[in-house]
């Protein structure tokens, strides 16, 4: 037989190289393993995967606190509706007691004349006196006239003590807006549209994990299809270079030495790229235990022998239309614009009033009971109400609203944009499934070709009817084959994923549903 073509069987190798490499390269992101192979591997389902990594993940309780703050915000932004009520209380300890001075004065009395008419008076003189009985006498009172002279009294100087130095105080201090010009409104507003926002990122988070998981799983999957073509391979390639230096040694001289030789090689190149594979099937092991929140010495095996196919059709419309509604950064686009009109709702209450009821009920402790620390100052309540106009204010006002139109005005115009995009997105996911499932019937039907071409040249081989260049090279075609398949049924459920991380919502049932 003819030496076997060298430059074509290396293109051919080297394009199975970069088949296999290329098929599993993507599932080996992840650290490596512990030396000395993956302890305690396990083998798990898909949907214990996704339970794991939902449990696992660390992603998740940062999004979870995200939420509850966001929520707290929102009641902090309720409370303003409530009255705010306080108790107060405190010690106090003057140097002195506090005092008022009445400073000296004079104080005038005018001349006066007083003038009385006569009268009688009954007189009763006790008994003893006049006799052994009391007696009653009248007496005669004359008229008189009583003249007094002006006169002036000095006041000295008076120092009062009002309060003792040490003075105990507690109230009960109450404050209730009850108009805001719509501030509580915009602010509750805001909050809502936080906490949805938030809710939406939580989402989020949940469909990327789902969608690294899947895609990490059925990776793994990919990986031990890939390393058993390349096992496959070699086994079969061992038995063509047994075969070979049989015939060689044995036959009639078609068979030469540099027809085995080659083949050595050939079956060396692989030998060693069946280790490389094997190594990726480790890594994609240890990515996917990482994947779902396991340690970096664990590795997980999926229960998974192939990777599913769906050859379902669906509609371009209608995944667009069910991104608008579902789509965690859509919602999240209009959450953010709802704030917006609450900001801008906020920033309008700075021209209206604020009116707030007040009230206080106080009590105050003295060891004085005279000046200022009697009963009637020392508990009391009051209750009123306050109002603040604003009048001018340099603008800032205005250029607050100004402000926060044009943040609003921002988002909308985003809105256009994001919308464009995830159309746009959707559709490119969508003609990439169209283009994988053809890509998945025209490789299933080169690898059955392949597989039927190697097995006859395989037999006709043994008789001498094909040289030895054909035979590796069908034996490498159907290794090309094999992986190119594989990896065309994983990137059809890749985007199959992605797709559905961009909807916000599983595709699947909705593409089997069809137009």
């Amino acid at each position: 037989m003819n030496p076997p073509n060298s430059s074509f069987l290396s293109r051919t190798f080297a394009s199975v190289l970069l088949a296999l490499a290329g098929a599993t390269g993507a599932t080996a992101a992840a650290p490596a393993p512990a030396p000395g192979g993956a302890p305690g591997l396990r083998s798990l389902s898909l949907d214990e995967c996704l339970t794991e990594a939902l449990q696992n993940n660390r992603r998740r309780p940062a999004s979870r606190f995200a939420v509850a703050a966001a929520e707290a915000q929102h009641r902090q932004a309720l409370s303003s509706y409530w009255p705010q009520v306080a108790l107060q209380g405190g010690y106090q300890r003057m140097d002195n007691s506090p005092n008022f001075v009445f400073p000296a004065s004079f104080m005038g009395v005018p001349g006066q004349t007083v003038t009385t008419p006569p009268s009688t008076a009954i007189l009763t003189l006790p008994a003893g006196v006049v006799g052994p009985v009391a007696v009653q006498m009248p007496v005669a009172v004359p008229g008189q006239t009583i003249t007094t002279q002006p006169q002036i009294f000095p006041v000295p100087e008076q120092d009062v003590k009002l309060l003792g130095p040490d003075l105990w105080s507690g109230k009960i201090d109450v404050k209730w807006l009850v108009f805001d010009g719509g501030m509580r409104r915009g602010l509750r507003q805001q909050t809502e549209s936080l906490v949805a926002a938030m809710k939406q990122e939580e989402r989020r988070t949940d469909l990327e994990i789902a969608d690294s998981v899947r895609r990490m799983y059925y990776g793994s999957v990919l990986a031990r299809q890939v390393r058993q073509v390349g096992q496959d391979t070699l086994a079969r390639m061992e038995a063509t270079l047994n075969l070979t230096e049989t015939m060689y040694k044995e036959g009639g001289g078609k068979v030469k030495k540099t027809d085995w030789l080659d083949n050595k090689v050939m079956v060396e190149s692989i030998r060693a790229m069946v280790v490389m594979l094997e190594k990726n099937e480790a890594m994609a092991q240890a990515a996917l235990a990482n994947s779902i929140g396991r340690s970096w010495t664990e590795s997980i095996a999926p229960s998974a022998t192939e990777i599913p196919f769906s050859d379902a059709g669906g509609n371009l419309a209608d995944l667009v239309g069910t991104a608008y509604r579902f789509n965690p950064d859509w919602n999240k686009l209009e959450a953010g614009i709802r704030a917006a009109e609450g900001a801008v709702l906020t920033a309008r209450s700075g021209y209206l009033p604020k009116v707030a009821v007040t009230g206080e009920l106080h009590r105050r402790w003295n060891d004085y009971d005279a000046g200022l620390a009697t009963k009637r100052n020392l508990e009391g309540w009051t209750l009123g109400v306050g109002f603040e106009m604003p009048l001018f204010d340099g603008n800032l006002t205005r250029s607050k609203v100004a402000e926060m139109r044009a943040r609003l005005g921002q988002l909308k115009e985003q809105g256009f944009l994001l919308k464009e995009g995830l159309g746009l997105m959707i559709k490119d996911h969508f003609l990439g499934l169209i283009a994988a499932r053809k890509a998945h019937q025209a490789t299933l039907d080169a690898m059955k070709a392949a597989e039927e071409n190697r097995d006859l040249n395989t037999r006709a081989y043994q008789n001498e009817l094909v040289e030895t260049e054909k035979v590796i090279r069908a034996q490498l075609m159907e290794a090309l084959m094999s992986a190119q398949h594989y990896k065309a049924r994983y990137d059809h459920l890749a985007l199959q994923s992605q797709l559905s991380l961009a909807v916000g919502t599983e595709v699947v049932r909705q593409l089997q549903q069809g137009p």
